[in-house]
């Protein structure tokens, strides 16, 4: 069976402080995320503007409803939310075909 990678770009709203931002993503992530079934891990990349969330799941079905059950965000979800600029948002479900590591 394939993992599964949920996919997000975006960028903060302007003027968003970047430690509180990934003081309101550990939380979310520590007390929610890494919670839901077949959760794998969760990697926030940055490139100037350009962040890049990718949540590994055990399988394209636990992914995508992860991404259905976060519809309705609780508190936690809400506070990393209101940093991002939702006009930037670009989503997509990827499966890992081939992984290679050190």
């Amino acid at each position: 069976m394939k993992n599964a990678i949920f996919y997000v770009s975006y960028n903060l709203k302007k003027g968003a402080s970047v430690p509180d931002f990934l003081q309101a993503s550990k939380r979310l992530n520590d007390e929610y995320i890494s919670k839901q079934k077949g959760y794998i891990s969760w990697k926030q990349l940055v490139d100037g503007d350009l962040w890049v969330d990718l949540c590994t799941f055990e399988t394209m079905e636990d992914a995508k409803n992860f991404e259905e059950n976060s519809a309705n965000p609780g508190e936690l979800a809400r506070k990393f939310y209101s940093f991002i600029n939702f006009n930037t948002c670009k989503e997509h479900y990827f499966s890992i075909e081939s992984n290679y590591e050190g």
